[in-house]
């Protein structure tokens, strides 16, 4: 019996280990670039290969972290908490030499290491340790596969005995002098890159941990349980360290599979069959880059041809002399006279030759002006006026690039005026939205991104003389990529004039730039202007700053700003970069009250009452003249303005005229703000940062500057945009002083002390540096400009590596590149539209699926402003009107569809503005989306996408389905699981982990959304990350209409964004998917390059994908845990997995998983365990299902007690007994899943 017993395993002769005395689960993480393959010495050592990088890249601490998970290699740590990698077969093979322990728990010898880098600095090596017993050494190894393997639970360590806590190094201590050595070996290890720990007791040392690291060089961050010690900066967030990332079971009805399956199958045999009457996949001459890119030699033979030609010639002749006719008549006539003589008042105009000249010898010019010396509309005049003068006018063509809308617009206005013209003549402007260009314009005002464009198609600029391009020292984003592109330009076009203007002293910046080119500099033509800090201002109006007076009113809507700002437990970045500054500043000559004022200032809040009270002293005690009052954003503009509206002075329209100035309002209301008040009405404009350069408002006199702006910032660790506010620079507050001096003396008052302006840094941080780069890249590749990295190293100041691959990485992961950057099918598509590629890819989705007019409203909308607005005092009306178009359809862009829509039916009834007061709406934001539709037809059109016949364009927009799904395309892969709990739902992205919806969004206050997933237009981390503008999707559409899938090591396991998204399904419903995925595929890629085909040929197709984005019912569920199978031997429906001493079981790491997947499979509940504690503080578990239980063997926790129950079924279910002891009934154990439970069958292993 005896023997018997111990060939079915049920007896062991020797007492398995027990996980009491546990190891530190430890292990070490690979570089992203793995080295090559290790080798093995004839003693068993393992060899470490050197990596691809030198060694001193992989050393440097100004690496990053690349978060894909199956980029990092593991190795486990042996007993002693050493840095070993696991044994392989033959090294396992080999005697293992054991460490010596001393009495305190620290090892008196490391384990054996890699071949030893060049010597440092390192800790004396201890002596070698006498050679210990072979079972010893044998617990050692197990006891590491058990520690990587199984201690990962949730709540194992804590019901661990306590006396596994207090073993090796259980004092602070003791685990300190432990990680020293650990921390010593990773750094000589040139082929590692971190430390991951799951210790319970290194999370109770974490803090001194930390400094620890920190003093060495390394960086360090707790994930939950798990401690990670890292070479390079680590992210908030690291999915590949998160045991509850999404895994989803998907299941669909047999029968809508069946019905999908069948039109699949009749697609595939007429595909066979009729291959012919199928789209070919060659290149059509009516695809995007032949109607986009036009063809340079073409070009140049027109060029030529026109240059060559008599004719020609003397029609520019004849049209250059009425030019010049026209000029002078405009400057002898009186109105001219006099608008000469105020330009002659400017400072520029004393400049003017010098800048001629200049620009006439240099092909590059940098010219800088302080704010009133008259460059912006001056010069560009200045060239045009010498060429019309010297009769080549008509031959003249001068560009001027304006950073915003409303300068461009303004400006152009302005000098039109000037010459006596009405705009569209010789002067115009192009943005995006609108344009006034006649045939006879030679200067044309437009935005940086509008020259851009016309590069995309004429890369030499050919017949341009002049470009200028203004405000660079603002270091937009497309002005720094449009200096590289000119600074390539130049050599191959020595005729062409590139004049760059500045607002601020950093001329040397660009002058250097382009190779020494000369610099000339206009002095500033402004009354003095003096500034009050925010000292002075306590001292002349006598306010006085408490804890609780400093509190923002944003109203009820944004009563989470204000307790934010009343409840901070951590000082901001605001509010750290000053604290110092602050503390140490000299205050003696001011009185006690002012000292005590700003004793209790609070540098978060804006400011509101402050600004109030300032404005009262304005209009109370000082002389006449507006005010220009500059705030953060929009939400700061509105707030302030409902607060001062109440105010009995401030809110008297017969006093005060309060106006708003936001780079978001209709060009219509932005012009308001230039009109003069009428007499004894002092105007107050309230304005962003647009105000400093971009426009000037003539009759400001005094300047009230909170100090900051809200600035898009990128974190390229975290691949989250943030949206905070921060402190402007010196060069910036200058701006904003010269403000008020333009008609007479001014004020400035700056609410914040001197000694915080003289920390200000001074110049704002370029925004190629601080945000993300798609759009940016898909230009250059567009442009045909050579590899992106070395692209961007010529910029006057690069970009961080680590936002140029996440850039790249995104554009391949939506289909814009290929595995060689090169730009796909799709991405030179994508090319052609001015919005971000996500837009650009859902609007091609919509005209390719026939839903074409709703994705038009969505684009659209997500190009301006939200259309939804909520008054303070009227939040529920405006928010139950919002969901009055959400129908409970838990989207927000079907929801924008329908407002839409009504507000177009209510204009053909002339009732528009009516349904838009109802209905919370803005009119002019529906009026832009209304424009925006058009403009985005057209460009259709022009790819040969979207043709005459709109009714066929809009065959299936009714389709809410397909809708989604063309949303779930544009959007991803911006995506988040949604795990219904509750009383509330649960998000989670790949890069951030737990996110939060924006209050505003139709889901925002769903306490339960019945989709697995939300895809999302943008997040952005104010404190917490938001997500904005979201979709709720099924399975069905985020397999076919997400991105690309691959298989996992399991029968219908599939696979996302790189292993982060894992389903898990039968392998008929995977193999449906799959071949789903590929055809769709392939049809849209014919689509792309054949514009003309007609997809409707692909009926079958269709109709299946359409069936199941319809139909999935989302009946699947999210689990958590599952891992791949690690056996390739599987014979059954599931493999058993292998075991390991001390692994918990029969069942490996992952036993309880395996079996409720294959419980699942067969159709079965999922097993039931009955856990009950024994002797000596152990549990024994029972699992239970089917009819049948299985008894484990004594574990030192429940988890593990039930893992080894779970272990146990498998082995049996599996085939683990040996077959001789077979009896007949247990012959085929897998089919007893498929048959009735007839009685409880009893398997107990006796412990």
């Amino acid at each position: 019996m005896l023997l018997a017993s111990c060939l079915r395993g049920r007896l062991r002769l020797h007492r398995r280990p027990r996980p009491l005395i546990m190891p530190s689960p430890l292990f070490l993480s690979r570089n992203p670039n793995p080295s090559p393959p290790r080798s093995a010495t004839a003693t068993g050592t393992t060899i470490l290969s050197p990596p691809s990088t030198s060694a001193s890249a992989s050393m440097s601490t100004s690496g990053v972290y690349v978060p894909p998970m199956r980029r990092l290699r593991s190795v486990i740590a042996s007993t002693n908490g050493s840095l070993a990698p696991p044994p392989s077969a033959a090294a396992q093979a080999q005697p293992v030499r054991a460490p010596e322990w001393r009495a305190d728990g620290r090892s008196l010898s490391p384990p054996p290491s890699p071949p030893r880098p060049p010597r440092r600095a390192t800790p004396p090596p201890p002596r070698q340790p006498p050679p210990q017993p072979e079972p010893f050494r044998q617990r050692s190894a197990g006891y590491a596969r058990y520690a990587y393997d199984d201690f990962s639970e949730d709540d194992s360590d804590r019901e661990m005995d306590r006396t596994s806590v207090s073993s090796r190094g259980g004092s602070t201590l003791d685990n300190i002098d432990e990680w020293k050595w650990k921390l010593h070996m990773l750094l000589r290890n040139e082929d590692e890159q971190e430390v991951i720990s799951r210790e319970r007791k290194d999370r109770r040392d974490f803090e001194q941990l930390s400094q620890l690291a920190e003093r060495m060089g390394l960086y360090s961050r707790q994930y939950s349980r798990i401690v990670v010690f890292s070479k390079v900066p680590l992210p908030n967030y690291r999915s590949d360290l998160d045991d509850k990332r999404p895994q989803r079971e998907v299941s669909i009805p047999s029968g809508l599979q069946r019905e999908v399956d069948a039109l699949l199958s009749d697609y595939l045999a007429r595909k066979r069959t009729s291959s012919g009457s199928f789209p070919n996949a060659a290149f059509s001459r009516s695809s995007s880059t032949d109607s986009f890119a036009t063809d340079e030699s073409f070009l140049e033979q027109q060029d030529n041809q026109t240059s060559t030609s008599a004719v020609i010639e003397r029609i520019q002749r004849r049209k250059s002399l009425q030019l010049r006719n026209q000029q002078e008549s405009w400057q002898e006539s009186h109105d001219g006279q006099s608008m000469m003589e105020f330009r002659r008042s400017l400072p520029a105009y004393k400049e003017r030759q010098t800048l001629l000249e200049a620009i006439a010898q240099n092909q590059v010019v940098v010219v800088s002006g302080e704010t009133g010396c008259g460059k912006t509309t001056q010069l560009p005049q200045y060239i045009l006026e010498s060429e019309i003068d010297a009769a080549r006018g008509a031959t003249c063509s001068i560009i001027c690039t304006q950073p915003r809308r409303i300068s461009a617009i303004a400006v152009s206005e302005r000098v039109a005026a000037e010459r006596g013209e009405k705009i569209g003549e010789s002067v115009g402007y192009k943005v995006r939205l609108e344009g006034m260009k006649g045939r006879d314009t030679r200067l044309l005002f437009c935005t940086t991104g509008v020259l851009l464009r016309r590069l995309l198609v004429d890369r030499n600029l050919k017949g341009v003389t002049h470009v200028i391009v203004d405000e660079i020292h603002e270091r937009g984003m497309n002005e720094d990529f449009l200096l590289i592109v000119l600074k390539d330009l130049l050599p191959r076009r020595p005729e062409l004039r590139l004049v760059l203007m500045s607002a601020t002293l950093n001329a040397e910046l660009f002058s250097s730039y382009f190779g020494g080119a000369p610099m000339i500099h206009i002095p500033g033509f402004t009354y003095p202007v003096r500034s009050r800090f925010l000292e002075d201002i306590l001292e002349i109006t006598g306010h006085r700053l408490t804890p609780y007076n400093q509190i923002d009113d944003y109203g009820q809507e944004k009563s989470w700003k204000m307790q934010k700002q009343a409840l901070r437990k951590r000082k901001s970045q605001i509010a750290s970069v000053v604290e110092d500054t602050v503390q140490a500043a000299d205050l003696r000559d001011y009185s006690a009250r002012t000292r005590d004022s700003l004793s209790c200032w609070n540098p978060d809040s804006i400011g509101f009452n402050l600004i109030e009270n300032v404005l009262c002293h304005i209009c109370q005690k000082e002389r006449a003249g507006a005010v220009l009052v500059f705030m953060t954003g929009w939400d700061d503009i509105n707030a302030l303005k409902e607060q001062l509206q109440a105010n009995p002075l401030l809110g008297d329209p017969s006093k005060v005229l309060l106006l708003a100035c936001h780079g978001s309002m209709a060009s219509s209301e932005q012009k308001l703000i230039f009109d003069r008040p009428e007499p004894g009405v002092r105007k107050i404009v309230l304005a962003t940062n647009l105000a400093e350069t971009s426009i000037t408002i003539n009759d400001v006199v005094f300047v009230v500057d909170c100090g900051k702006a809200k600035e898009t910032s990128y974190d390229a660790l975290n691949n989250t945009p943030c949206l905070l506010p921060t402190w402007i620079s010196k060069a910036s507050a200058r701006q904003r002083r010269g403000r008020a001096g333009r008609v007479q003396p001014g004020e400035c008052y700056h609410l914040y002390p001197q000694c915080v302006y003289e920390a200000f840094a001074d110049y704002q941080l370029p925004e190629l540096l601080r945000t993300p780069l798609q759009s940016l890249c898909l230009q250059i590749k567009s442009l045909r400009l050579g590899s992106i990295s070395e692209f961007l190293s010529r910029a006057l100041q690069s970009p961080e590596s680590l936002s140029v691959e996440n850039a790249i990485e995104y554009l391949k992961v939506i289909g814009a590149f290929d595995r060689n950057e090169e730009l796909t099918i799709l991405g030179k598509h994508l090319s052609m539209l001015p919005v971000e590629p996500k837009l650009g890819k859902m609007l091609i989705f919509g005209a390719i699926f026939n839903c074409l007019d709703p994705i038009l409203t969505i684009v659209s909308g997500l190009s301006v402003r939200d259309p939804f607005l909520t008054p303070f005092d009227k939040k529920d009306l405006a928010e139950s009107a919002k969901l009055q178009f959400s129908c409970r359809d838990y989207s927000d862009h079907l929801a924008l569809v329908r407002a839409y829509e009504g507000w177009r039916e209510a204009e053909r009834d002339r009732n528009g503005y009516d349904y838009c007061w109802k209905n919370f709406l803005s009119v002019q934001t529906l009026k832009a989306i209304d424009s925006l539709r058009r403009q985005f037809l057209f460009l259709l059109r022009d790819t040969g996408l979207v043709d005459e016949n709109m009714t066929a364009c809009n065959k299936w927009s009714r389709d809410e389905n397909l809708v989604r799904a063309v949303i779930c395309a544009g959007l991803y892969p911006g995506v988040s699981s949604v795990v219904n709990k509750e009383k509330s739902i649960s998000l989670k992205t790949m890069e951030d982990g737990q996110v939060m919806l924006y209050s505003s969004s139709v889901n925002g206050k769903e306490t339960k959304i019945p989709f697995p997933w939300l895809v999302f237009n943008e997040k952005v981390k104010v404190n917490s990350v938001f997500l904005r503008d979201s979709t709720a999707i099924s399975d069905s559409i985020l397999l076919l209409f997400g991105g690309n899938i691959k298989q996992g090591g399991l029968d219908g396991h599939l696979k996302m964004l790189g292993g982060y998204l894992e389903f898990f399904m039968s392998r008929d419903l995977a193999s449906t998917y799959l071949s789903l995925k590929s055809e769709l595929d392939n049809l849209i890629h014919c689509k792309l390059q054949n514009p003309r085909m007609d997809i409707q040929t692909s009926e079958e197709l269709l109709s299946a994908i359409r069936l199941l984005v319809t139909e999935d019912p989302c009946n699947g569920r999210f689990v958590y845990g599952r891992q791949e199978q690690r056996s390739k031997k599987a014979k059954t429906m599931f493999s058993a997995a292998p075991m390991s001493h001390g692994g918990g079981g029969n069942g490996g790491d992952n036993a309880k998983n395996q079996l409720q997947t294959l419980l699942t499979r067969a159709g079965h509940d999922n097993p039931s365990y009955k856990t009950k504690q024994i002797k000596n503080s152990l549990f024994r578990s029972t699992v239970e299902f089917n009819g049948m239980q299985f008894v484990g063997q004594p574990c030192a926790n429940k988890k593990l007690a039930e893992k080894d129950a779970a272990g146990e079924a498998l082995n049996w279910l599996t085939g683990g007994a040996p077959s001789d002891s077979r009896d007949p009934q247990d012959m085929d154990h897998m089919s007893m899943l498929q048959k009735p439970p007839r009685r409880k069958r009893h398997h107990h292993r006796r412990g």
